[in-house]
C-alpha cells in the first residue's frame, strides 16, 4: 500500500492535548475533589479531542483501501500501533505502584506482589478489570495505569469503524454524528459530574459516559474528513494550540444550582471547537518551517506521553496528601514530574516503541 502524508499540524496539536492533560493530572492533587478549586479545569476533554483526531485520521488511512486490505489487516495495523504502549504503560504503573503508598490510595499497602503482577498481566492486553481486582481503590478499570480507559473506547470504535461503519454514506453516517451529538449532549448536562468527565470505571454510569465521550468525536472525525472542508488560515498550529489550550484551561462554569452549565460548555466544546480546531488544522498545507517541525516533535511525544504519565502522577498525589504539602513547595515538584513524564515517553518513544513497531510490522504477516 502507498505511505500517506501525515497531518502534521493534528498530530502536533494532539501533542499539546497530551501536555495540557499531565498539567491537568497535576493540578488535579490540590482541587480536594472540588472542580470549582480545579486549576486548567477542563484538561480531560483532551480525551475528546483525541477520539475526534482518531476518527479523522483513520477515515484518512484507511477509507480508500479496503478494496486491497481485510478486516484483519486493519486490526492487525491499529494493535501494532497501539499496543506495545499499552504494554509499557502497564508495567511502568507497575514498577511505581508500591511507591504511592499513602492514605489517598490505602489499598496499595496491603496488595501481594502477585496480585500486582496479575493486574499488570490484565493491564497490558487492555483487559479491563472489575471491583475484584480494584488493587488502588479508586474503582477503574485499568489500576495500574488509568487512562488507558479511553484505548479501550478507542480499539471499540475501531472495530465499529472496520466492521460497517466504513460503508455508510455520508448521508447515513451524518444521521449517526448527529444522533450520538444528541446523546454526548444528554449526558453532559445530567450527569452528577455536570459535565463529561469519567469513563473510566465497569459500571452502567461510567461506561455510558465513555459511549457518549467516543462515539460523536470519533464518527464526526470520520464525516469531517470525507466532507473535506477544511479552512486555511496563516500560523495554523499557533492559532489552534491556543484556542485548544484556553479551551481545556478555562475555570468552571455554573454553580452547585447550575450544574448543567458546565455540561452544556462542554459540549459545545466537543461538537463546535475541536471540529473547527480539526478544520484549521488540516487545512495547512506546508510540510517544513519552524511551527511545522515543533508540531511533528509534539505528534510523536503525544501518544507515549498520555500512555505512560499518570503513575508519576500517583505518585506526586500521594506524597502531596501524605505529607501535607503545600502548593508553593508542591508545584516545583510537579514541573518536575512534568519534566521526567516527557523524558520517560521520549525515551519510551525512541528505544521501545519504535523498534518494537518496526519489528512487529516486519514479523507479523
Amino acid at each position: 500500500m502507498t505511505v500517506k502524508n501525515h497531518y502534521v499540524v493534528l498530530d502536533g496539536l494532539r501533542g499539546v492535548a497530551s501536555l495540557t492533560v499531565v498539567v491537568f493530572h497535576l493540578c488535579e492533587t490540590y482541587s480536594l475533589g472540588d472542580p470549582f478549586a480545579q486549576v486548567i479545569n477542563h484538561g480531560y476533554l483532551a480525551v475528546d479531542f483525541f477520539f475526534l483526531l482518531s476518527g479523522f485520521v483513520i477515515a484518512y488511512a484507511y477509507d480508500d483501501r479496503w478494496g486491497s486490505m481485510s478486516q484483519w489487516e486493519f486490526y492487525k495495523r491499529r494493535l501494532i500501533r497501539l499496543q506495545p504502549m499499552v504494554v509499557m504503560g502497564s508495567v511502568i504503573g507497575a514498577s511505581l505502584f508500591y511507591f504511592q503508598a499513602g492514605p489517598v490510595f490505602s489499598a496499595v499497602a496491603t496488595t501481594p506482589i502477585w496480585k500486582l503482577l496479575l493486574v499488570m498481566v490484565i493491564g497490558s492486553t487492555l483487559v479491563p478489570v472489575g471491583k475484584t481486582l480494584d488493587i488502588r481503590g479508586w474503582t477503574e478499570m485499568y489500576p495500574l495505569n488509568g487512562p488507558a480507559w479511553s484505548l479501550f473506547f478507542e480499539y471499540i470504535a475501531n472495530i465499529l469503524y472496520a466492521a460497517g461503519v466504513r460503508k455508510f454514506p455520508n448521508r447515513v453516517l451524518g444521521i449517526l454524528v448527529l444522533l450520538a451529538a444528541c446523546f454526548l449532549v444528554h449526558v453532559a448536562v445530567t450527569s452528577p459530574r455536570s459535565g463529561l468527565i469519567g469513563g473510566w470505571s465497569l459500571d452502567r454510569n461510567e461506561l455510558q459516559i465513555g459511549f457518549a465521550r467516543v462515539a460523536f468525536p470519533f464518527f464526526a472525525g470520520i464525516l469531517l474528513m470525507r466532507t473535506g472542508r477544511y479552512i486555511h488560515i496563516k500560523h495554523a498550529f499557533a492559532v489552534c494550540s491556543l484556542v485548544l489550550v484556553c479551551a481545556l484551561a478555562v475555570p468552571r462554569f455554573g454553580d452547585p444550582q447550575h450544574m448543567w452549565v458546565n455540561g452544556a460548555y462542554e459540549s459545545i466544546c466537543v461538537i463546535l471547537v475541536f471540529p473547527l480546531v480539526v478544520a484549521i488544522g488540516a487545512g495547512e498545507q506546508r510540510v517544513d518551517g519552524v511551527s511545522i517541525r515543533i508540531a511533528r516533535f509534539f505528534g510523536d511525544l503525544s501518544y507515549p506521553l498520555y500512555i505512560t504519565h499518570y503513575p508519576l502522577v500517583y505518585v506526586y498525589t500521594s506524597w502531596v496528601a501524605r505529607d501535607k504539602v503545600p502548593a508553593a513547595v508542591g508545584t516545583p515538584v510537579g514541573a518536575l514530574v512534568l519534566g521526567a513524564s516527557i523524558a520517560i515517553a521520549y525515551t519510551c518513544l525512541k528505544l521501545y516503541d519504535i523498534p518494537v513497531r518496526r519489528w512487529l510490522s516486519d514479523t507479523v504477516r
